[in-house]
């Protein structure tokens, strides 16, 4: 008998580091492709290899009489180290990342896990039927030779995601009104949308600048909007130079932006985004005092990091939506980090995308800053959840648009250098790995758009 307890104990403690072994690699991702209910079904699955061999052994050297305590005892320990992993698994109060795919447990199907898979029938639309399209993004004007990037659709695991059907999409929004804020990639997705419903509709330009347009569709009595809002908070540029040559700048980080925190009220949709910018130099304010900055390389002044930068000012803007000031009263979206995916060199120093196809799943990870900008992001969403529920009394709602796990397999759908003329004084082609080629990989972004606004309106 003691032989069996010291077999039990090696087994147990070999059961609990399994388990806490798959939870690391689960956390250790750059954000969490399985769900508690998979780790749970793997660890069960070795629980039950490794009972059919105690029982071998034990039915080999010991009596019957063994069997129940020592399999109940082995049992036991199985249960306390699942419960001890299933609540203290990561990001299971964030909607969205918590459901799991119909296939697998009949409930909201998760749409930002999954794979890229040939779509033949597409592109749903070219340079030649759409005529928003920037320069930066019309890769098929510039000579992209290899239009295979286009062909791609994002399959998420276990089910499905319909293609975004544009007299669908206008009947859902009749009547009703879509803002996107924040920097060009914002802009890259809003011009997504209205290359897709082009297929059914033409918009009239409204209010057109430089940085924020607004499109009217009066048949369906929508409206779409884009303000320009790089760093979603009030912001100056102080020096076009600054000490990485792209400009110095001066960050209000409780201050959201006037023009896009002005008109915030009228609008049922609001979707922000933000973090491209957040790598220049700048100078940081709170409550109109300078409590530090980043890369300003200033004696005397506090080092901030990007990510605090970043995360002060995303806290900004969703607590301008959360209805604590009775204005806003519609549905706010936060839509988490685009990676760049430069290789062989950064954006000044060379570095190009020229891969040919969509990488495979699990075959390329968010890191570094852009994975802190990922985890923050999933925080502060939390957080603002929490508030517009209590704040607006369920008036406001708040959605995760999670398209960081698709968008890091697409590398091969970025326009590099066929893009549009690059001005005089800045002479040499630098490569975008940035912003997306039209139409390409970034529409599915309208797909998941579309799936989750009448989603959360059937529930």
């Amino acid at each position: 008998m003691a032989q069996v307890i010291t077999y039990l104990i090696i087994t147990s403690g070999g059961l609990v580091n399994l388990m806490h072994a798959k939870l690391d690699s689960g956390i250790d991702k750059a954000y969490n492709t399985r769900e508690p209910r998979e780790t749970l079904l793997d660890f069960l699955h070795t629980l039950s290899q490794i009972s059919q061999s105690i029982l071998f052994t034990m039915r080999k050297n010991y009596s019957n009489r063994c069997f129940v305590p020592v399999i109940s005892l082995l049992l036991l320990v199985a249960v306390i180290a699942v419960s001890n992993t299933y609540y203290t698994f990561p990001n299971q109060n964030i909607p969205w990342l918590r459901s799991t795919s119909s296939k697998r447990s009949g409930q909201a199907c998760d749409i930002f896990r999954g794979e890229w898979v040939p779509d033949p029938d597409a592109p749903y639309y070219t340079n030649e039927t759409c005529s928003v399209i920037h320069e930066h993004y019309d890769c098929m004007r510039f000579g992209k030779p290899d239009l295979g990037f286009v062909k791609w659709r994002w399959r998420p695991d276990g089910c499905d995601l319909a293609r975004l059907d544009p007299a669908r999409f206008l009947a859902v929004m009749r009547g009703k009104s879509m803002a996107f804020v924040g920097d060009s990639l914002a802009k890259n997705h809003m011009q997504s949308l209205i290359c897709l419903l082009t297929r059914v509709a033409e918009p009239k330009v409204s209010w057109p600048s430089s940085k924020h347009t607004v499109y009217y569709y009066g048949e369906h009595n929508f409206t779409v909007a884009n303000f320009w809002a790089p760093y979603l908070v009030r912001h100056e540029q102080i020096d076009e130079d600054g000490p990485a040559h792209t400009g110095l700048w001066n960050l209000y980080l409780d201050e959201p932006d006037a023009v896009w925190a002005a008109h915030v009220a009228a609008f049922d949709y609001v979707v922000v985004s933000a973090s491209s910018w957040f790598y220049r130099p700048a100078m940081l304010y709170e409550s109109g005092r300078l409590v530090g900055c980043h890369y300003c390389l200033l004696p005397n002044v506090t080092d901030l990091t990007l990510r605090y930068a970043l995360r002060m000012a995303t806290r900004a803007a969703l607590r301008a939506l959360d209805g604590a000031d009775g204005r806003f009263r519609g549905t706010a979206v936060l839509r988490t980090v685009s990676p760049s995916q430069y290789e062989n060199g950064e954006w000044n120093s060379d570095g190009d995308c020229v891969r040919k196809r969509p990488s495979r799943h699990g075959e390329k990870k968010l890191q570094g800053v852009e994975l802190d900008f990922h985890r923050l992001q999933l925080e502060e969403f939390a957080a603002a959840e929490r508030a517009a529920r209590t704040a607006s009394g369920g008036a406001v709602r708040m959605m995760l648009m999670d398209t960081t796990e698709a968008m890091i397999l697409r590398a091969d759908a970025h326009p590099s250098k066929y893009r549009g003329w690059t001005p005089e004084k800045y002479f040499k082609v630098y490569h975008d790995c940035v912003h997306w080629c039209l139409p390409g990989a970034i529409d599915t972004w309208n797909d998941m758009l579309l799936h989750m606004l009448t989603s959360d309106e059937s529930r």
